[in-house]
């Protein structure tokens, strides 16, 4: 029989703690950029605050009446929205299981987190932040590497951090890492820090940058979006 193809549209986008280039935090801003990029799934960056109890950075409540989206849950309180800073929302109506998060080796406190959407065959998505020295960046590839093998399909995104075109990215010489256009700085972006690597069964038909301009002051970073095709074989 012919093979089943499903299309998927994930997204990235580091939001600054909500805090645009006015110096404003205004997270229903932020939540307008993210209902636009018309996405499955959205991964985030310095989705809560910083200090103390790291409170999200937007409102619950605010995700819930606001968008078509639900939180992954990977906090470890209830004031978070995610986990060292990555969080993952999910268009409602999507299957997900596995929730989880990932210890990331670093001199400075890094993590990542994941969750496996139930689709023809099962896809993992791992949300990153990097760090900010190549040797340390490269440990981290390779736990998310390890933690990708596991699953048959996945897509690793979010802040590489890396500023080079070329280097860095050699852990995951397996995936096909895809970077969509310069990110950062929002207001004229010249470093594109912001990526999407993907394994197994997972074939990219497009990818952008999104350019409007409430992103280009909403955050620091301009969000990315790929839409994903997954071959699965019956």
């Amino acid at each position: 029989m012919s093979p089943k193809i499903q299309n998927l549209r994930v997204a990235s986008y580091n939001i600054r703690k909500a805090v645009g280039l006015d110096r404003q935090r205004k997270p229903g801003r932020i939540l307008d950029v993210i209902n636009g990029l018309d996405a499955d799934l959205v991964a985030l960056q310095e989705a809560d605050k910083r200090l103390g109890q790291r409170r999200s950075a937007l409102p619950r409540d605010l995700i819930a009446h606001h968008t078509d989206f639900e939180i992954v849950p990977v906090a470890t309180n209830d004031v978070s929205l995610g986990w060292h800073g990555n969080a993952i929302l999910v268009r409602t109506g999507l299957r997900t299981s596995r929730p989880g998060r990932v210890a990331l080796p670093s001199l400075e406190p890094r993590g990542a987190v994941s969750v496996t959407l139930e689709m023809d065959e099962p896809v993992t998505i791992i949300a990153i932040h990097l760090g900010l020295t190549r040797r340390h960046r490269r440990h981290q590839l390779r736990a998310l590497k390890r933690k990708a093998q596991t699953a048959p399909n996945a897509i690793i995104l979010g802040d590489f951090n890396e500023w080079s075109p070329t280097r860095g990215f050699e852990p995951l010489a397996e995936f096909d890492v895809v970077s969509p256009g310069t990110t950062y700085h929002a207001a004229r972006p010249v470093a594109a820090l912001d990526r999407i690597a993907l394994s197994g069964c997972l074939t990219l038909k497009g990818a952008g940058v999104v350019e409007s301009g409430l992103a280009r002051r909403a955050s620091d970073h301009l969000p990315i979006w790929a839409d994903v095709q997954l071959n699965a074989s019956l």
